[in-house]
């Protein structure tokens, strides 16, 4: 019999929590027919919850049932074996990770901090002063710890000289933004990530030989402009600050910027320097992450 196939007759007994448990983990193929079944016996002989029915026989775990209730409560995430996008992307594998957690940490003060509601504050830059610091995975697991809240999300890849969004999502690079604002964007435009429904990506596409003067063209900025008609929040990935003026366009054109540092990496006075030239662009610093790995 075909594991993914639920059957009525199997889960008709059962509450309707427990049936929703049942039927996620058969079409995740986490469990087969026979196996629920059998729990479901088991739950109805000694009382007993349906996830504590199959961890008794063996043919559950704890992550089983946390990934279960997870999609039971519209909170998805992708199972670590799924390898549809990266294993650095620690949001979609790992959401009761303490990275995770930390994570929604963050999401939840940049709700109250930058994304208010107003069309002015949906676009934030993820900048930092040197290369190697995290500000790639950062960009990405936060695209989607916003993404799983329900907020309509685009990430931007606007690191034109050394992307990375492309590679993390597994997706194709062969147009996206550079192709767009050099007008050669016949196929290139936002996706959908397809593990997440609220997730949407624009890679960075074809490395050009001028990106900071595509950077600055009034096409990016019609394009934010557009964008943020459509989505709730937009993250924008970008190159070091310290080793190209790149950051300081798209900043400025987002109105507010996100430093990543690393313990035991950044240095703190160059850090401060950038913020300087930052701020006197009239860029809004809404906060500092420090990474400790």
């Amino acid at each position: 019999m075909d594991m993914n196939t639920t059957n009525p007759a199997f889960l008709a007994g059962a509450g309707r929590a427990e049936r929703l448990i049942g039927t996620i983990l058969m079409e995740s193929g986490k469990l087969s027919a026979e196996d629920t079944e059998s729990i479901l016996r088991l739950q109805e002989n000694e009382d007993i919850r349906f996830g504590e029915a199959g961890q008794k026989l063996g043919v559950l775990n704890h992550d089983d049932i946390q990934f279960a209730l997870a999609h039971q409560y519209g909170y998805p995430y992708l199972d670590r074996n799924d390898g549809r996008v990266s294993q650095e992307l620690v949001a979609a594998y790992q959401p009761f990770s303490p990275q995770a957690e930390a994570l929604r940490a963050l999401r939840s003060q940049l709700k109250m901090r930058w994304f208010t509601g107003s069309r002015e504050r949906r676009t934030l830059a993820i900048i930092s002063n040197e290369p190697g610091v995290g500000r790639s995975y950062l960009a990405g697991n936060l695209a989607i710890a916003f993404a799983q809240l329900g907020d309509r999300t685009l990430l931007i890849d606007a690191d034109l000289r050394n992307p990375r969004q492309h590679a993390l999502f597994h997706l194709d690079n062969r147009s996206g933004l550079s192709s767009l604002l050099a007008n050669r964007g016949v196929h290139a435009g936002v996706r959908r990530i397809a593990s997440f429904l609220d997730l949407h990506s624009l890679s960075a596409g074809p490395t050009p030989p001028n990106p900071q003067e595509l950077l600055g063209r009034p096409a990016f900025d019609r394009l934010l402009d557009e964008v943020s008609q459509e989505f709730d929040v937009i993250l924008i990935d970008t190159p070091a600050a310290g080793a190209y003026a790149d950051a300081q366009i798209i900043a400025a054109k987002a109105g507010g910027a996100l430093i990543t540092t690393r313990k035991n990496k950044t240095r703190l006075d160059e850090t401060k320097q950038m913020c300087m030239n930052f701020a006197n662009l009239g860029v809004m610093m809404v906060g500092t992450v420090i990474s400790e790995f």
